[in-house]
């Protein structure tokens, strides 16, 4: 199954670059987010191998090769993201309808927990995949030394100098960011170029999700915005039916961040990877797939 790629204008002014499978006629409909320092091509197999039953699309979302860029960091902001998966499910579904699958890894499972807890009409199936629920995000960056610590490179990436910094000697700091959990022998040659022209297309504009965001390490002993920050129950409880998969073997988001999800998410069902890191979706893209089809069955 071929992936065919297209560039989505939206009504705000975004123009999304996508990647896309299956019929535009097909009766189910489903979009993938990626996270950082990634972007959608690394849905493609996955995609390839749902396609015949459904329409996928996978964005590359705003600030990320060849989308809209805008250089004004507060147009990273969560409402502005929300805003683009909207405009694009319109495009997908149909004005005002939902979806019948959202994929979404790292800061795209970001985006879609908000989503799916602001606007659970839109969504009709939830799967998440290591990317931490808000709530138990704040909770563990809060009270949990050893989240702090596996956290502390967010505050490096919000400084001015980051994209300098990764992209220095071919990009050595963001292949080790793929490299850093063990062994990838998913990294290719072929992948690496693939992820190379990618971030040869710009990193400033992706910092800024981590410049934008308030869930982030403390910065010192003084740093009281994560205590003071509250999360609103319409932000944090999600109503749409939800599957967590799991590499445990993440040493960016520690397995304590799944402990106590039941209570924002009811219902929600997690499936672990001990073997899995991060890199879920690169290193078992069969399990992933075939949980992916499990969801679909069930629904």
């Amino acid at each position: 199954m071929s992936i065919h790629l297209f560039d989505q204008p939206l009504p705000n002014g975004i123009t999304l670059a996508c990647r896309a499978a299956g019929s535009v006629d097909a009766a189910q409909r489903a979009i993938f987010l990626h996270g950082f320092p990634e972007a959608a091509f690394v849905w493609d197999e996955v995609m390839a191998a749902l396609a015949p039953q459904l329409r996928c699309v996978a964005p590359n979302l705003r600030g990320y090769a060849g989308s809209s860029a805008p250089a004004d960091a507060s147009a990273y902001q969560a409402k502005h993201l929300a805003a683009d998966l909207a405009a694009l499910i319109d495009v997908v579904a149909g004005p005002g309808r939902a979806i019948d699958l959202l994929v979404a890894h790292d800061w795209g499972g970001g985006l879609a927990w908000t989503f799916a807890a602001l606007q659970p009409q839109r969504v009709k199936q939830l799967v998440i995949i290591n990317a931490p629920h808000p709530g138990a995000f704040q909770r563990e960056l809060r009270d949990n030394p050893a989240q702090q610590a596996a956290s502390a490179y967010m505050l490096a990436l919000r400084q001015p100098d980051a994209a300098a910094r990764l992209a220095a000697d071919d990009f050595a700091g963001l292949f080790h960011v793929l490299t850093r959990h063990g062994d990838a022998p998913w990294l290719t040659p072929a992948v690496r170029q693939q992820y190379r022209e990618v971030w040869q297309r710009g990193l400033e504009p992706a910092l800024n999700y981590y410049r934008q965001t308030p869930l982030r390490p403390p910065a010192g002993p003084h740093d009281t915005a994560l205590r003071d920050l509250v999360l609103p129950p319409a932000v944090l409880n999600v109503a749409v039916p939800t599957t967590v998969l799991w590499g445990e073997a993440d040493r960016a988001l520690l397995p304590a961040l799944l402990d106590g999800l039941d209570a924002w998410v009811p219902g929600v069902q997690i499936h672990r990877r001990p073997d899995a890191s991060h890199w879920l979706v690169h290193e078992q893209p069969e399990w992933v797939i075939g949980q992916l089809q499990a969801v679909l069955a069930a629904d």
